[in-house]
């Protein structure tokens, strides 16, 4: 298993695998890539991170945006140390042709390097994406593994996108870097590299 480890962060990140829903006949079922206006989002992603107006997200600002910090080897195209408007809306092209609706996603959850049960895993979207995109969320069972669907959805899974993750647990107090102030972030989409392998936060 290839892994990637953020040391600043504890969190161990590794990938996932397509999903596709199963219809009445038994076959699997269609489901529909969200809506996502492309420009729009690269324009709104600028307004919510680009706080020194100079065209792209960078440097310290980047600390405030780890969602394209996650991304930035795959946004960064022109190689500038930043995300431009133009590259958010790039790779939500790249998303919209693959015309992939829902990825199954399973993660684990780790403190301090034990499997941690009962904790409650939430991936939002970012607000640059607009509303079809939806919040996912579940909670670790005994070997701290999750399955993560939208909230009312029979079907488990995750739309590509870029995310906030939030871990919270009632049985053991984790930093606020996981939660409220999170600093957390992650693409999900098959471009992503490793995002096949699956996915672990080793949380303290």
């Amino acid at each position: 298993m290839i892994v990637v480890r953020l040391k600043a962060l504890g969190v161990v990140v590794v990938g996932l695998a397509l999903f596709a829903g199963w219809g009445c006949s038994g076959r699997p079922s269609r489901v529909h890539p969200p809506s996502i206006d492309a420009s729009a989002a690269g324009k709104a992603a600028m307004e919510q991170y680009d706080t020194n107006k100079d065209g792209k997200v960078a440097g310290e600002e980047l600390l405030k945006a780890p969602s394209l910090r996650d991304a930035i080897a795959r946004l960064d195209t022109n190689k500038d140390g930043g995300v431009s408007a133009e590259e958010v809306t790039a790779m939500i092209e790249k998303w919209q042709e693959m015309k992939i609706g829902l990825m199954s996603l399973s993660c684990r959850v780790n403190y301090k390097g034990r499997p941690l049960a009962g904790a409650n895993v939430v991936f939002e979207p970012e607000k640059f994406l607009g509303e079809n995109i939806k919040v996912c969320q579940g909670t670790t069972d005994q070997t701290g593994m999750v399955s993560l669907k939208i909230p009312g959805s029979d079907l488990p899974g995750v739309a590509p996108g870029l995310y906030l993750e939030k871990i919270t647990s009632a049985q053991v107090k984790l930093s606020p870097a996981y939660n409220d102030q999170t600093v957390l972030g992650l693409e999900v989409s098959n471009l992503a590299k490793n995002i096949e392998q699956g996915i672990v936060f080793d949380v303290k």
